[in-house]
């Protein structure tokens, strides 16, 4: 489909003898939000290090605006327009949050300028604004994960990656996340999201697939995931999601 921007086919990733990722194909279209779902070590994170350079594949093919990037540096496919929020927030910890803003806004500056660039930033995360002159390490979990979105976001990326971002986050900062990405998911931004908070993740995602031990289990609409049974038995706690959670 001419709408596909992402694209991966048989993908394998390898630890020496160990086959961490075995098979993998799937598809990310424009506007869409497809989340990756699993238990600890079911190969979720090196999937996403592996599609943005930071691992090697053994065997397979990523495709991303009909560029093979299988082999591509994450500072190539940032400036492309693939951006990567990593598992730990990954922000600059010794700079101050407006200086995370504008090294990140240069890695793909627009004609739009910085000021504009930020002023955008600021009003959807209005506690960064706040905290704009402290140091990145200097913020609590939640206000660093919201400046790790904030960073990518400052890109304009085509399609954002995004690895476990509720975790280690207070019930409050994990809602609020959330919250975000659902705004995200409503500007028809394409996401590629990892997540161990399953509910959270097929309440917000159009597709999901079910990684276990480095295959998919299970592939479809995210809501209708959420109710298979076999999926509610190994991840929801026996029931159905409840949107209301």
């Amino acid at each position: 489909m001419s709408d596909v921007i992402l694209s991966v086919s048989d993908l394998h990733v390898s630890y020496g003898p160990i086959r961490a990722l075995r098979g993998i194909d799937l598809q990310v279209h424009a506007g869409e939000t497809v989340a990756i779902v699993g238990a600890n070590g079911a190969g979720k994170t090196t999937l996403m290090r592996a599609l943005s350079g930071l691992l090697p594949v053994s065997q397979g093919k990523a495709i991303f605006l009909n560029h093979d990037i299988t082999r591509t540096p994450t500072h190539v496919l940032a400036h492309a327009g693939m951006l990567h929020v990593p598992e730990g927030r990954g922000t600059l910890q010794r700079m101050m949050v407006e200086e995370n803003l504008r090294l990140a806004w240069e890695i793909r500056p627009s004609a739009d300028s910085f000021e504009s660039a930020r002023q955008e930033v600021y009003q959807r995360f209005p506690r960064l604004q706040e905290r704009r002159h402290q140091l990145a390490g200097n913020l609590s979990g939640g206000e660093q994960q919201m400046l790790a979105i904030a960073r990518a976001l400052i890109n304009r990326p085509q399609l954002l990656l995004l690895d476990e971002p509720s975790m280690g986050l207070s019930p409050l900062f994990r809602h609020e996340v959330f919250r975000i990405l659902a705004d995200l998911r409503d500007t028809r931004m394409g996401i590629l999201l990892v997540e161990q908070n399953v509910r959270s993740a097929l309440r917000l995602a159009h597709r999901a697939h079910v990684l276990s031990q480095g295959v998919f289990t299970a592939s479809g609409d995210a809501s209708e995931l959420a109710n298979d049974p076999a999926v509610a038995a190994g991840y929801l706690g026996h029931g159905k999601l409840n949107p209301t959670l």
